[in-house]
Protein backbone atom coordinates (compact mmCIF):
# COMPACT_ATOMS: atom_id res chain seq x y z
CA UNK A 1 0.00 0.00 0.00
CA UNK A 2 1.38 3.41 -1.28
CA UNK A 3 2.19 5.68 1.33
CA UNK A 4 1.31 9.31 0.75
CA UNK A 5 3.33 11.45 2.79
CA UNK A 6 2.24 14.69 0.72
CA UNK A 7 -1.20 16.57 0.38
CA UNK A 8 -2.14 19.23 -2.08
CA UNK A 9 -4.41 21.67 -0.79
CA UNK A 10 -6.39 21.62 -3.51
CA UNK A 11 -7.45 17.79 -2.47
CA UNK A 12 -10.89 19.22 -1.68
CA UNK A 13 -11.49 20.83 -4.75
CA UNK A 14 -10.64 17.51 -6.64
CA UNK A 15 -12.77 15.16 -4.87
CA UNK A 16 -15.81 17.88 -5.67
CA UNK A 17 -15.12 17.52 -9.09
CA UNK A 18 -15.13 13.72 -9.11
CA UNK A 19 -11.37 12.98 -9.10
CA UNK A 20 -9.55 9.80 -8.98
CA UNK A 21 -6.66 10.52 -6.64
CA UNK A 22 -3.38 8.53 -8.00
CA UNK A 23 -0.14 8.85 -5.29
CA UNK A 24 2.66 10.81 -7.65
CA UNK A 25 5.52 11.64 -6.48
CA UNK A 26 4.41 10.85 -2.99
CA UNK A 27 1.10 13.59 -3.19
CA UNK A 28 -2.49 12.30 -4.47
CA UNK A 29 -3.17 13.73 -7.66
CA UNK A 30 -6.10 14.46 -9.39
CA UNK A 31 -5.81 12.14 -12.84
CA UNK A 32 -8.66 12.08 -14.28
CA UNK A 33 -12.02 14.03 -13.34
CA UNK A 34 -15.94 12.71 -13.56
CA UNK A 35 -17.98 13.79 -16.74
CA UNK A 36 -14.68 14.45 -19.05
CA UNK A 37 -13.01 11.88 -20.61
CA UNK A 38 -8.90 12.38 -21.46
CA UNK A 39 -9.82 13.14 -24.94
CA UNK A 40 -11.89 16.20 -23.97
CA UNK A 41 -8.60 17.70 -21.99
CA UNK A 42 -6.78 17.44 -24.36
CA UNK A 43 -9.32 18.97 -26.74
CA UNK A 44 -9.11 21.43 -24.14
CA UNK A 45 -5.97 22.32 -24.18
CA UNK A 46 -5.02 22.36 -27.48
CA UNK A 47 -7.53 24.62 -28.34
CA UNK A 48 -8.49 26.85 -25.54
CA UNK A 49 -7.19 26.04 -21.86
CA UNK A 50 -7.00 23.96 -19.27
CA UNK A 51 -6.10 24.65 -15.30
CA UNK A 52 -4.30 22.08 -13.98
CA UNK A 53 -2.45 20.90 -10.49
CA UNK A 54 0.92 19.67 -10.74
CA UNK A 55 1.86 20.75 -6.60
CA UNK A 56 3.38 17.22 -6.67
CA UNK A 57 6.14 18.89 -8.63
CA UNK A 58 8.84 18.60 -5.62
CA UNK A 59 9.97 22.43 -5.01
CA UNK A 60 13.20 23.05 -3.58
CA UNK A 61 14.82 26.20 -2.47
CA UNK A 62 18.77 26.49 -3.35
CA UNK A 63 20.12 29.40 -1.25
CA UNK A 64 23.08 30.93 0.17
CA UNK A 65 27.06 32.12 -1.55
CA UNK A 66 27.55 28.76 -2.74
CA UNK A 67 24.07 28.43 -4.09
CA UNK A 68 25.53 29.24 -7.99
CA UNK A 69 28.53 26.52 -7.53
CA UNK A 70 26.57 23.84 -6.17
CA UNK A 71 23.94 23.87 -9.27
CA UNK A 72 26.38 24.79 -11.92
CA UNK A 73 28.13 21.20 -10.78
CA UNK A 74 24.76 19.43 -9.96
CA UNK A 75 23.44 20.32 -13.85
CA UNK A 76 23.87 19.99 -16.74
CA UNK A 77 23.57 24.18 -17.51
CA UNK A 78 25.35 27.49 -17.40
CA UNK A 79 23.80 29.26 -14.33
CA UNK A 80 26.20 31.94 -14.60
CA UNK A 81 23.49 32.77 -17.59
CA UNK A 82 20.43 33.57 -15.35
CA UNK A 83 19.20 36.79 -13.84
CA UNK A 84 16.33 37.42 -11.69
CA UNK A 85 13.41 36.27 -13.91
CA UNK A 86 14.87 33.79 -16.02
CA UNK A 87 14.73 30.06 -16.09
CA UNK A 88 16.15 26.98 -17.70
CA UNK A 89 15.48 23.21 -18.11
CA UNK A 90 18.28 21.23 -17.67
CA UNK A 91 19.20 17.71 -16.44
CA UNK A 92 21.09 15.91 -14.45
CA UNK A 93 23.74 13.15 -14.43
CA UNK A 94 25.47 10.50 -11.79
CA UNK A 95 28.65 9.89 -12.88
CA UNK A 96 28.74 7.75 -14.69
CA UNK A 97 26.90 10.29 -17.10
CA UNK A 98 23.88 9.04 -17.15
CA UNK A 99 20.28 10.72 -16.51
CA UNK A 100 18.53 10.69 -13.05
CA UNK A 101 16.74 13.75 -13.15
CA UNK A 102 15.68 17.00 -15.19
CA UNK A 103 14.38 20.09 -13.64
CA UNK A 104 13.68 23.91 -13.93
CA UNK A 105 15.62 26.07 -12.20
CA UNK A 106 14.09 29.55 -11.37
CA UNK A 107 16.72 32.54 -11.06
CA UNK A 108 14.91 34.57 -8.21
CA UNK A 109 17.14 36.91 -6.51
CA UNK A 110 21.36 36.55 -6.34
CA UNK A 111 22.23 33.57 -4.86
CA UNK A 112 18.56 32.26 -4.64
CA UNK A 113 16.74 29.92 -7.04
CA UNK A 114 13.64 27.61 -7.16
CA UNK A 115 14.58 24.32 -8.46
CA UNK A 116 11.67 22.17 -9.28
CA UNK A 117 11.68 18.63 -10.53
CA UNK A 118 9.79 15.41 -10.53
CA UNK A 119 10.37 11.82 -9.41
CA UNK A 120 14.03 11.27 -9.80
CA UNK A 121 17.08 12.26 -7.65
CA UNK A 122 17.23 15.96 -8.51
CA UNK A 123 17.01 16.53 -4.05
CA UNK A 124 19.31 13.66 -3.52
CA UNK A 125 21.98 15.17 -5.72
CA UNK A 126 21.73 18.39 -4.76
CA UNK A 127 21.73 17.45 -0.73
CA UNK A 128 24.95 15.20 -1.49
CA UNK A 129 26.71 18.65 -4.06
CA UNK A 130 25.67 20.81 -0.77
CA UNK A 131 27.94 19.18 1.83
CA UNK A 132 30.56 21.40 2.47
CA UNK A 133 29.21 24.51 0.88
CA UNK A 134 27.68 27.57 2.05
CA UNK A 135 24.16 27.02 0.68
CA UNK A 136 20.80 25.92 2.07
CA UNK A 137 18.25 23.43 0.94
CA UNK A 138 14.61 24.03 1.81
CA UNK A 139 11.74 21.96 0.27
CA UNK A 140 8.68 23.50 0.05
CA UNK A 141 5.30 22.29 -0.16
CA UNK A 142 4.03 25.39 0.55
CA UNK A 143 4.40 26.67 -2.60
CA UNK A 144 1.43 25.31 -4.84
CA UNK A 145 1.95 25.09 -8.74
CA UNK A 146 -1.34 25.36 -10.79
CA UNK A 147 -0.85 24.78 -14.44
CA UNK A 148 -2.63 27.09 -16.89
CA UNK A 149 -2.20 25.90 -20.56
CA UNK A 150 -3.40 26.29 -23.64
CA UNK A 151 -3.76 29.33 -26.51
CA UNK A 152 -6.06 31.01 -24.41
CA UNK A 153 -4.15 30.97 -21.05
CA UNK A 154 -2.59 34.37 -21.97
CA UNK A 155 -5.64 36.53 -23.13
CA UNK A 156 -7.38 35.33 -19.55
CA UNK A 157 -4.34 36.07 -17.47
CA UNK A 158 -3.36 39.87 -19.46
CA UNK A 159 -6.94 40.04 -17.87
CA UNK A 160 -6.12 40.15 -14.32
CA UNK A 161 -2.11 40.58 -14.65
CA UNK A 162 -0.36 43.60 -16.64
CA UNK A 163 2.29 42.65 -18.52
CA UNK A 164 1.61 39.05 -18.90
CA UNK A 165 1.80 39.32 -22.37
CA UNK A 166 5.18 40.33 -22.89
CA UNK A 167 6.53 37.75 -20.23
CA UNK A 168 9.35 35.70 -22.69
CA UNK A 169 9.43 32.12 -22.60
CA UNK A 170 11.07 30.77 -19.87
CA UNK A 171 10.75 33.85 -17.87
CA UNK A 172 8.34 34.41 -14.52
CA UNK A 173 7.55 37.41 -13.00
CA UNK A 174 6.49 38.45 -9.14
CA UNK A 175 3.24 39.87 -9.45
CA UNK A 176 -0.77 39.47 -7.91
CA UNK A 177 -3.19 37.54 -8.97
CA UNK A 178 -6.96 37.78 -7.35
CA UNK A 179 -5.41 39.91 -4.84
CA UNK A 180 -2.89 36.84 -3.99
CA UNK A 181 1.03 37.27 -3.91
CA UNK A 182 2.18 34.80 -6.96
CA UNK A 183 4.93 34.21 -9.17
CA UNK A 184 3.58 33.38 -12.52
CA UNK A 185 6.30 31.38 -14.91
CA UNK A 186 5.86 31.29 -18.55
CA UNK A 187 6.94 27.44 -18.86
CA UNK A 188 4.75 23.91 -18.86
CA UNK A 189 4.62 20.52 -19.76
CA UNK A 190 2.13 20.48 -23.15
CA UNK A 191 3.72 21.98 -26.15
CA UNK A 192 1.20 24.98 -25.72
CA UNK A 193 1.66 28.51 -24.76
CA UNK A 194 1.06 28.08 -21.04
CA UNK A 195 1.64 29.52 -17.60
CA UNK A 196 2.61 27.96 -14.04
CA UNK A 197 1.47 30.12 -11.15
CA UNK A 198 3.32 29.42 -8.00
CA UNK A 199 1.04 30.75 -4.91
CA UNK A 200 0.71 29.51 -0.85
CA UNK A 201 -1.06 27.01 -0.61
CA UNK A 202 -3.55 28.48 1.85
CA UNK A 203 -4.19 30.63 -1.73
CA UNK A 204 -4.01 28.16 -3.83
CA UNK A 205 -8.21 26.58 -3.36
CA UNK A 206 -9.00 30.23 -4.07
CA UNK A 207 -6.78 30.91 -6.96
CA UNK A 208 -8.08 27.59 -8.42
CA UNK A 209 -11.75 28.87 -7.92
CA UNK A 210 -11.00 32.26 -9.62
CA UNK A 211 -9.58 30.92 -12.41
CA UNK A 212 -12.57 28.17 -13.37
CA UNK A 213 -15.27 30.81 -11.94
CA UNK A 214 -13.94 33.55 -14.52
CA UNK A 215 -12.51 31.71 -16.89
CA UNK A 216 -15.49 28.97 -17.70
CA UNK A 217 -17.11 31.43 -20.53
CA UNK A 218 -13.21 30.92 -22.13
CA UNK A 219 -13.77 26.71 -22.31
CA UNK A 220 -11.50 26.74 -19.04
CA UNK A 221 -11.97 23.74 -17.26
CA UNK A 222 -9.73 21.48 -14.74
CA UNK A 223 -7.89 18.68 -16.33
CA UNK A 224 -6.23 15.88 -15.03
CA UNK A 225 -2.56 14.25 -14.71
CA UNK A 226 -3.29 11.89 -17.28
CA UNK A 227 -3.75 14.47 -19.53
CA UNK A 228 -0.21 15.35 -19.73
CA UNK A 229 0.68 12.05 -21.03
CA UNK A 230 -1.12 12.39 -24.33
CA UNK A 231 0.33 15.98 -24.78
CA UNK A 232 3.76 14.95 -23.94
CA UNK A 233 3.69 11.91 -26.88
CA UNK A 234 2.69 14.93 -29.32
CA UNK A 235 5.14 17.45 -28.05
CA UNK A 236 8.12 15.17 -27.45
CA UNK A 237 8.09 15.45 -23.54
CA UNK A 238 9.95 12.57 -21.33
CA UNK A 239 8.70 11.69 -18.06
CA UNK A 240 11.04 9.96 -15.98
CA UNK A 241 10.91 6.76 -15.43
CA UNK A 242 8.30 6.18 -17.97
CA UNK A 243 10.60 6.71 -20.97
CA UNK A 244 14.11 5.14 -18.87
CA UNK A 245 15.82 2.58 -18.62
CA UNK A 246 14.24 2.06 -14.98
CA UNK A 247 11.25 1.15 -16.40
CA UNK A 248 12.90 -0.75 -19.98
CA UNK A 249 16.16 -1.96 -18.47
CA UNK A 250 18.66 -3.27 -20.76
CA UNK A 251 19.89 -7.50 -19.34
CA UNK A 252 23.18 -7.34 -17.53
CA UNK A 253 23.27 -3.83 -17.45
CA UNK A 254 22.91 -0.98 -14.58
CA UNK A 255 19.80 1.44 -15.22
CA UNK A 256 20.87 5.01 -16.45
CA UNK A 257 20.70 6.09 -20.45
CA UNK A 258 22.91 8.79 -21.71
CA UNK A 259 22.06 12.40 -22.97
CA UNK A 260 22.60 11.28 -26.01
CA UNK A 261 20.11 8.04 -26.32
CA UNK A 262 17.41 10.07 -24.53
CA UNK A 263 17.86 13.40 -27.05
CA UNK A 264 18.63 15.54 -24.44
CA UNK A 265 22.06 16.80 -25.11
CA UNK A 266 20.74 20.25 -26.15
CA UNK A 267 20.40 20.86 -22.54
CA UNK A 268 24.54 20.93 -22.08
CA UNK A 269 24.46 24.71 -22.11
CA UNK A 270 27.70 25.31 -25.03
CA UNK A 271 30.87 25.08 -24.23
CA UNK A 272 30.17 23.83 -20.82
CA UNK A 273 32.69 20.77 -20.07
CA UNK A 274 32.21 20.51 -15.89
CA UNK A 275 29.52 18.82 -14.08
CA UNK A 276 28.96 15.94 -12.49
CA UNK A 277 29.14 13.13 -14.77
CA UNK A 278 30.49 14.82 -17.67
CA UNK A 279 33.60 13.10 -18.40
CA UNK A 280 31.20 10.51 -18.86
CA UNK A 281 28.88 12.15 -20.80
CA UNK A 282 31.57 12.91 -23.75
CA UNK A 283 33.03 9.40 -23.80
CA UNK A 284 29.75 8.04 -24.49
CA UNK A 285 28.60 10.19 -27.39
CA UNK A 286 28.35 8.32 -30.48
CA UNK A 287 27.53 5.04 -28.73
CA UNK A 288 23.97 4.86 -27.97
CA UNK A 289 22.24 2.09 -27.56
CA UNK A 290 18.89 3.24 -29.01
CA UNK A 291 17.37 6.61 -29.37
CA UNK A 292 13.93 7.87 -28.44
CA UNK A 293 11.67 8.50 -31.71
CA UNK A 294 8.45 8.76 -32.63
CA UNK A 295 6.05 6.32 -33.92
CA UNK A 296 3.31 7.03 -36.50
CA UNK A 297 0.25 3.83 -36.32
CA UNK A 298 -2.42 2.81 -38.86
CA UNK A 299 -4.73 2.51 -36.21
CA UNK A 300 -7.66 4.36 -34.73
CA UNK A 301 -6.26 2.90 -31.27
CA UNK A 302 -3.62 4.15 -29.01
CA UNK A 303 -0.79 2.17 -28.55
CA UNK A 304 0.19 0.73 -24.48
CA UNK A 305 3.34 1.08 -22.80
CA UNK A 306 4.88 -1.57 -23.51
CA UNK A 307 3.73 -2.84 -26.96
CA UNK A 308 6.30 -3.72 -28.87
CA UNK A 309 7.54 -2.71 -32.22
CA UNK A 310 9.29 -5.05 -35.20
CA UNK A 311 10.73 -4.70 -38.72
CA UNK A 312 11.69 -7.53 -40.93
CA UNK A 313 10.61 -10.03 -37.93
CA UNK A 314 12.82 -8.57 -35.76
CA UNK A 315 11.84 -6.27 -32.95
CA UNK A 316 13.33 -3.05 -32.97
CA UNK A 317 11.95 -1.10 -30.17
CA UNK A 318 9.60 -0.36 -27.00
CA UNK A 319 6.38 2.10 -26.85
CA UNK A 320 6.86 3.75 -24.04
CA UNK A 321 3.46 5.91 -24.28
CA UNK A 322 0.75 6.07 -26.91
CA UNK A 323 -2.32 8.12 -27.50
CA UNK A 324 -4.86 8.71 -30.15
CA UNK A 325 -5.60 12.19 -31.39
CA UNK A 326 -9.31 12.81 -32.17
CA UNK A 327 -7.97 16.68 -33.66
CA UNK A 328 -5.45 15.24 -36.14
CA UNK A 329 -7.22 11.75 -36.36
CA UNK A 330 -3.53 9.95 -35.81
CA UNK A 331 -2.45 7.59 -33.66
CA UNK A 332 0.95 8.77 -32.08
CA UNK A 333 3.55 7.06 -29.90
CA UNK A 334 6.91 7.48 -27.85
CA UNK A 335 9.55 4.49 -28.11
CA UNK A 336 12.90 3.22 -27.44
CA UNK A 337 14.08 2.40 -31.10
CA UNK A 338 16.92 0.45 -32.10
CA UNK A 339 19.60 3.35 -33.77
CA UNK A 340 19.14 1.97 -37.42
CA UNK A 341 15.54 2.42 -37.00
CA UNK A 342 15.51 6.15 -35.74
CA UNK A 343 15.22 7.44 -39.13
CA UNK A 344 11.68 9.01 -40.49
CA UNK A 345 9.62 6.87 -42.37
CA UNK A 346 11.09 3.90 -41.72
CA UNK A 347 8.31 1.18 -42.14
CA UNK A 348 7.55 -0.64 -38.79
CA UNK A 349 4.61 -2.91 -37.53
CA UNK A 350 3.38 -2.43 -33.79
CA UNK A 351 2.37 -5.62 -31.30
CA UNK A 352 0.50 -5.90 -28.15
CA UNK A 353 -2.37 -4.11 -27.37
CA UNK A 354 -3.08 -3.95 -30.92
CA UNK A 355 -0.93 -5.06 -34.13
CA UNK A 356 -0.74 -2.54 -36.83
CA UNK A 357 1.84 -1.07 -39.58
CA UNK A 358 3.67 1.75 -38.26
CA UNK A 359 6.25 3.89 -39.47
CA UNK A 360 8.88 5.81 -37.62
CA UNK A 361 8.34 9.49 -37.61
CA UNK A 362 10.57 12.16 -36.56
CA UNK A 363 9.99 14.56 -33.35
CA UNK A 364 7.67 16.28 -32.23
CA UNK A 365 4.48 15.42 -34.00
CA UNK A 366 3.01 18.56 -33.11
CA UNK A 367 4.30 22.17 -33.92
CA UNK A 368 7.70 20.78 -34.78
CA UNK A 369 8.83 24.60 -35.04
CA UNK A 370 8.07 24.88 -31.63
CA UNK A 371 6.18 28.53 -32.78
CA UNK A 372 3.11 27.99 -30.16
CA UNK A 373 5.11 27.63 -27.06
CA UNK A 374 7.38 30.69 -27.96
CA UNK A 375 4.71 32.91 -28.86
CA UNK A 376 5.88 36.49 -28.77
CA UNK A 377 2.13 38.36 -29.65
Amino acid sequence: MTTLWRTSALTERHHALGATLEDWNGMGTAFRYAGLDTADHHEAIRTKAGLMDVSGLKKIHCVGPHAKVLLDHATTRDISKLYPGKSVYATMLNDAGKFVDDCIVYCLAPNSYLVVHGTGLGHEMLTQGALGRNVSLIFDDDIHDLSLQGPLAVDFLEKHVEGIRELRYFHHLQTRLFGFDVMISRTGYTGERGYEIFCKAKDAPAVWDEILEQGASMGIVPCGFETLDWLRVESNLLFYPADNSETYPFPDQPAGDTLWELGLDFTVSKDKTQFRGAGEHFRLAGKERFKIFGVLIDSTQAAQAGDTIWANDKQVGIVTEGMYSRLSGRSMALARLDVPFAEHGTPLEVRGSLQAKASSHSLPFDDPEKRKRVAKD
